[in-house]
C-alpha cells in the first residue's frame, strides 16, 4: 500500500514586487498555517518516508515547517525545481519514479497542478486545494509506477480554514 500527500505551499507574500515569483517568501499567515497543518499531521501520527518539494522559496519553507512538526529531518527533504513549473505529466513522473521502499510520499508544490493531480488520482472533485491544504490519497499497490487515473482513494482533505483559530482563518 502507498500513501501520497499532495500539499500546497502555505500563503506567500506579495509585499515586494521586485522579487521574482520563485523567490517569494511566506507571509505571516503562511508562517502560522504551515506549522498548524504539521501539528494536525503529528496528532494523527502521520509520518512521511520522503518529502519532495518545489524549489521555490515558499514551498521550501512550507516543507521545512511541516517537517519540523512531524520530526522529519529537514536535511532529508528533496528539492526539485521542475515541480515549480510542473504540469500533471511532470508531477506524475515524479511520483512514478519514486523508489518502492517509500510507502508515504509527500509532495509540496503549487496550484493548479496540485489540485489537478489530486483529482486525477482520486476521482474526487476538490475544486481547489487552498494554501497549506493537504490531500491524502491511498493506493492499493506495491509500486509507485502503478499509480494511475482514479486508482487512489481520498483518505482526507484538510486545510487551515476548516479549523478555528489559531491555525484556521485569516
Amino acid at each position: 500500500m502507498k500513501h501520497l500527500y499532495l500539499i500546497r505551499h502555505a500563503k506567500s507574500s506579495w509585499s515586494d514586487p521586485r522579487l521574482a515569483d520563485f523567490d517569494r517568501p511566506l507571509n505571516k499567515r503562511g508562517k502560522r498555517d504551515a506549522p498548524f497543518m504539521g501539528q494536525r499531521l503529528a496528532a494523527t501520527s502521520t509520518n512521511f518516508d520522503l518529502i519532495v518539494s518545489s524549489g521555490a522559496k515558499r514551498a521550501r519553507k512550507t516543507a521545512r515547517l511541516l517537517a519540523r512538526e512531524i520530526n522529519y529531518p529537514k536535511e532529508a527533504i528533496v528539492y526539485q525545481n521542475d515541480i515549480y513549473t510542473s504540469n500533471l505529466s511532470t508531477l506524475l513522473s515524479v511520483i512514478k519514479k519514486t523508489g518502492n521502499q517509500i510507502n508515504a510520499l509527500a509532495l509540496v508544490g503549487h496550484n493548479h497542478v496540485i489540485t489537478e493531480c489530486a483529482e486525477w488520482l482520486s476521482g474526487e472533485h476538490l475544486v481547489n486545494i487552498p494554501t497549506s491544504g493537504i490531500a491524502a490519497i491511498r493506493f492499493e499497490i506495491d509500486a509507485w509506477e502503478k499509480v494511475d487515473r482514479e486508482a487512489g482513494t481520498l483518505v482526507f482533505f484538510d486545510y487551515p480554514k476548516l479549523h478555528a483559530a489559531p491555525g484556521g482563518g485569516g
